[in-house]
C-alpha cells in the first residue's frame, strides 16, 4: 500500500517509479481524491467550528433579548447541521476510493530490478548442478509415476480436476521432504509455527491478495479464505503490532496445505503435480527492519537454495523483471529447478523482499532501539523452502531409472525408515 503524503511530495517520481510496473500515470487521479478529501475535511472541521461558535452565540443573543439574532443563529445551526451529515457521508465516499484506488497499485520495484515485460527478460544469476544424463529417454514424472503410488483418477472421483492421491512409498516421500525441509530450515534459525489454514479478509489484505486476487483463492462460506500460502497466517502475526528492534529480524517457517483456484492458469499444467488446488509447502517468512532487508533476502535465498543443493537438484536463480515480479514484491528471486521430463527448468521457489508494502497495508511496525514513542513500518520477506509438490516431482524425474524405479536421495534416506528405493507395483 502506498503512502498518498509520498506520492504528493514528488508525484512525477512516483509515476516513473510505477509505470516500470504497467501503471501508467497512476498520481493524477490519486491526487485528484486526495485534493477532495482534504478540502471535505478542511469545509466540515469549520463547519463544526462554526456550529459551535453560533450554538454559544445563541445563548447570548438570548440573554440579551436579542431575538433576531437568536433566531438568525438558529438558522444558521439547523444549516450546518443539515449539511454536515452530508459531508461526511461524501468524505467517506472519497476516502474509500483513494483507499480502494491506492489498494490496486502494486509495489513499486528496487532499483537494480530489470525492467522487462514478462518471464523472457528475468535475468539468470547463476546455476547450480549439472542435469542427469540418462542412457535412457527421460520421462516426466506423470508418466511413469503411477506405478509408484500416484493416483490421478481417484482423486479425479473424488474432488475433480488438478488433484492428486499419494499412496505408499511416494507418500512417504513427500513427507519425507517436507519434514526435511523443516528440519534444515530451522537449523537456519527458523522459528517453527503451526499456523491457521482458514483467515479473516483482513489477513489476505495485509498480504495483498485481497483485493485484486480474489478469484484466485477459495473462500469458505462462513466468508473466511482457505491460504493459498503460509505467508498469509505467518506474516499478519505482526498485523497491527508495534514489535521492539531488538526482536528482528523475525524468522519464521511453517509447512502448511496450500490452496489456489489456479484461475489465471486455464490450460496450464493440466498434467502432473506441478499446478494443483491443493499442495503442502514450506514457507518461509521475515519480518526486519528497513536496514536488515537486502540482507535477509539473499540469506532466505540461500536456505532455500541449500535445500535443492542437499537433494542434489540441479537449479539456477533467475531476478524477475519488472513484468514479472508478484504484486506485493519490490524485488524477486526465482529459483527453478532441472526436470528432465519436460528438459527445462521450472520454478521451485521464489523468494521476495516486500519492503514496507505490505506492512503498510497491516500497520506492522516497530519501535526503534532508545526511542520511547516513534515508530517505523517493518520490512516483510517471504519465499518457499520449498514447495514440497514440485520438489517432490523434481526427485522422481531427476533420480528416476530406466526400469520406473525412483532412487531416494541420500539426504532422505533417514526419513524413509529405510526405503531405498521405490519400486513399481
Amino acid at each position: 500500500m502506498h503512502d498518498i503524503r509520498l506520492i504528493r511530495e514528488d508525484p512525477a517520481a512516483f509515476d516513473a517509479a510505477i509505470a516500470r510496473r504497467g501503471v501508467e500515470s497512476a498520481s493524477a487521479r490519486l491526487l485528484a481524491l486526495d485534493e477532495r478529501r482534504r478540502a471535505i475535511a478542511t469545509e466540515l472541521q469549520a463547519a463544526q467550528t462554526r456550529r459551535n461558535e453560533a450554538s454559544k452565540a445563541i445563548g447570548q443573543a438570548k440573554a440579551q433579548k436579542d431575538e433576531t439574532t437568536a433566531s438568525a443563529l438558529m438558522a444558521e445551526v439547523a444549516a450546518l447541521k443539515e449539511r454536515m451529515p452530508a459531508l461526511e457521508a461524501e468524505g467517506a465516499e472519497v476516502e474509500a476510493a483513494l483507499d480502494a484506488a491506492l489498494a490496486a497499485l502494486p509495489n513499486l520495484p528496487a532499483a537494480d530490478v530489470p525492467d522487462g515485460a514478462d518471464e523472457q527478460e528475468n535475468a539468470e544469476q547463476h546455476r547450480w548442478g549439472t542435469p542427469p544424463a540418462f542412457a535412457f529417454e527421460a520421462r516426466e514424472h506423470a508418466d511413469f509415476a503411477g506405478p509408484l503410488g500416484l493416483d490421478f483418477e481417484a482423486a479425479a472421483a473424488i474432488s475433480g480436476a488438478r488433484f492428486a492421491v499419494l499412496k505408499g512409498g511416494i507418500a512417504r516421500l513427500q513427507r519425507a521432504l517436507g519434514a526435511f525441509m523443516l528440519d534444515r530450515q530451522t537449523a537456519a534459525g527458523f522459528t517453527e509455527v503451526i499456523p491457521p489454514l482458514l483467515v479473516r479478509d483482513e489477513a489476505v489484505f495485509g498480504t495483498g491478495q485481497l483485493p485484486k486476487f480474489a478469484e484466485d483463492l477459495f473462500r469458505t462460506t462462513d466468508g473466511r479464505w482457505l491460504i493459498p500460502t503460509a505467508e498469509v497466517s505467518l506474516t499478519n502475526m505482526v498485523r497491527e503490532q508495534i514489535v521492539a528492534e531488538a526482536e528482528l529480524p523475525m524468522k519464521l517457517t511453517a509447512l502448511t496445505p496450500c490452496f489456489r483456484s489456479e484461475a489465471g492458469a486455464a490450460g496450464r499444467d493440466t498434467r502432473g503435480l506441478i499446478r494443483q488446488h491443493q499442495f503442502e509447502k514450506v514457507e518461509l517468512v521475515a519480518i526486519t527492519t528497513p536496514e536488515q532487508s537486502d540482507a535477509v533476502h539473499e540469506a532466505m535465498t540461500k536456505a532455500a537454495e541449500a535445500i535443492l543443493e542437499a537433494l542434489g537438484l540441479p537449479y539456477r536463480r533467475v531476478l524477475l523483471c519488472t513484468g514479472d515480479m508478484g504484486f506485493t514484491a519490490r524485488k524477486t528471486f526465482d529459483l527453478e529447478v532441472w526436470l528432465p521430463g519436460q528438459g527445462c527448468y521450472r520454478e521451485i521457489s521464489s523468494v521476495s523482499n516486500c519492503g514496507d508494502f505490505q506492512a503498510r497495508r497491516m500497520n506492522a511496525r516497530y519501535r526503534p532501539a532508545g526511542e520511547s514513542k516513534g515508530t517505523r513500518f517493518v520490512h516483510t520477506l517471504n519465499g518457499s523452502g520449498l514447495a514440497v509438490g514440485r520438489t517432490l516431482v523434481a526427485v522422481l524425474e531427476n533420480y528416476q531409472q530406466a526400469d520406473g524405479s525412483v532412487k531416494i536421495p541420500e539426504a532422505l534416506l533417514p526419513y524413509m525408515g529405510g526405503i531405498t528405493e521405490l519400486r513399481p507395483a
